[in-house]
């Protein structure tokens, strides 16, 4: 039982962790032609990945109060 909620709460992290390495994982694209954007834009897939930071957070948080419940 007690393995499971370890498991349990180390699955979020676990998603963020590759969510937040392949969000940053070098490109093999070509240098863009155009002039780059002002630097306080925010960049592409930003938002997308505040919503994963936030639903694994979440997760955790949930998972977190499970096992308080639980003990």
């Amino acid at each position: 039982m007690r393995a499971r909620r370890a498991a349990a709460a180390a699955l979020p992290a676990a998603a963020l962790l590759a969510a937040l390495t392949g969000g940053c994982a070098p490109q093999d694209t070509a240098s863009p032609t155009t002039p780059s954007a002002s630097p306080s834009a925010t960049p592409s897939g930003y938002e997308q990945m505040l919503k994963k930071v936030n639903a694994a957070e979440s997760a955790a948080a949930s998972a977190e109060k499970d096992a308080a419940q639980d003990d």
